[in-house]
């Protein structure tokens, strides 16, 4: 109990040291011992690393698993020691609902049977992203996290003790000192009626604080040097997460590469596939051009001649310009923003586009550059 008691009267005694030395420092009162230009350039260095190193693999964190609650859910899991459940993709389970989709319409059906070849296709993206959050968490993340939670931990705790150190060593110069000072003041006007002359007992402080002080210096020193080759070290953890980096880049670009086949290879399938949109379509467009003679038809609308065209006596509209539009062809008319044009509408012409007229020019118009005035 005894023994306790002492230790913490010690501890309480430093830690008092130390915080009054702090203050007369920020207050100008104290000398401030200055670590050398390197010292401080490899400081520097290491903050600037550790700094970007935390946003680099958080924003990894967030570009891997965008979902924070999952990244809560695997947090959680790795610090209870347990290994996280197997999480399906979206692409995946997009592609298991086009699959459900696929056997409730029919897959004999041309959209059932297009489903279920998209369906497996996302299934398989899914499956190329998952071994790329995979390949990445270990071969970028992992790095970058034993870094901030391993070396940097290292290198704080002993920047820590070495600052701790740097307080000993000054609070000593400070004594030794006042000390010496004490002492020069003590030996101009002696007191030779006491019975232990006062510079007598001063001259044995100053030596008990000049033997504090080189003890403090020493330990300073050594410290000093345990923390200067940690903070040498982040050359190599530079070195270390460069490799990592190649890593992660090769990942992405397989990941992306895999995606890229599968889609290549889904589009080929795709143009295999019968395609009922587009004999619906036709049969549709048919139908009421065999009904009625005055509608054109889309075939005939691709070879109807622009110049040809005549207004109708009525139907005709104003319209103001609202962008700058270039004409693909000579059936288009080129447009500049806020210039007023005649338009209208030709039987059978794509609802998108109407025909625009400014002088003696004439040509087809997008609807979406237009507002149509009264």
């Amino acid at each position: 109990m005894d023994f306790n008691v002492k230790k913490l009267a010690t501890g309480a005694g430093l830690f008092f040291t130390r915080a009054v030395q702090f203050t007369e420092e920020k207050l100008g009162q104290a000398e401030r011992t200055e670590l050398d230009a390197h010292f401080e350039n490899l400081m520097s260095r290491a903050d600037c690393t550790k700094n970007w190193t935390e946003k680099i693999y958080k924003q990894t964190e967030y570009l891997l698993q965008p979902n924070p609650s999952a990244r809560i859910e695997e947090f959680l899991y790795e610090k209870l020691d347990m290994k996280a459940p197997s999480r399906v993709t979206n692409a995946e389970l997009l592609g298991q609902y086009m699959e459900e989709a696929a056997k409730e319409f029919g897959p004999g059906t041309p959209y059932g049977s297009t489903l279920m070849k998209v369906g497996d296709c996302e299934r398989r993206l899914g499956a190329v992203e998952r071994e790329f959050i995979h390949t990445s968490a270990i071969s970028f993340l992992t790095p970058l996290r034993n870094f901030l939670e391993g070396d940097w931990r290292t290198i704080s705790r002993e920047r820590r003790l070495l600052e701790n150190l740097r307080l000993d060593l000054d609070a000593c110069k400070t004594r030794v000192k006042r000390a010496k000072a004490a002492e020069a003041k003590a030996a101009v006007a002696p007191d030779f009626q006491e019975t232990r002359p006062r510079n007598y007992v001063l001259s044995a402080s100053a030596s008990a604080a000049e033997q504090d002080l080189r003890l403090a210096q020493t330990e300073f020193d050594r410290q000093a040097e345990v923390t200067r080759l940690l903070l040498e070290g982040i050359s190599s953890t530079h070195v270390n997460h460069l490799r990592c980096l190649h890593e992660f880049v090769e990942a992405q670009a397989a990941y992306y590469k895999q995606g890229h086949l599968l889609m290549m290879e889904l589009q080929k399938e795709l143009g295999r596939l019968p395609n009922a949109f587009a004999l619906n379509s036709n049969h549709s467009a048919v139908a009421p051009a065999a009904a009625s003679e005055d509608v054109i038809s889309p075939v005939e609308t691709e070879t109807l001649k622009i110049e040809e065209v005549q207004a109708p006596a009525t139907g005709t509209r104003k319209a103001k310009v609202l962008y700058d539009y270039d004409a693909a062809d000579s059936s288009e008319l080129s447009l500049l923003a806020d210039e007023l044009i005649t338009v209208y509408t030709v039987p059978g012409m794509d609802s998108d586009w109407l025909v625009g007229e400014k002088g003696n020019q004439k040509g087809k118009v997008p609807v979406t550059y237009l507002e149509l005035l009264s």
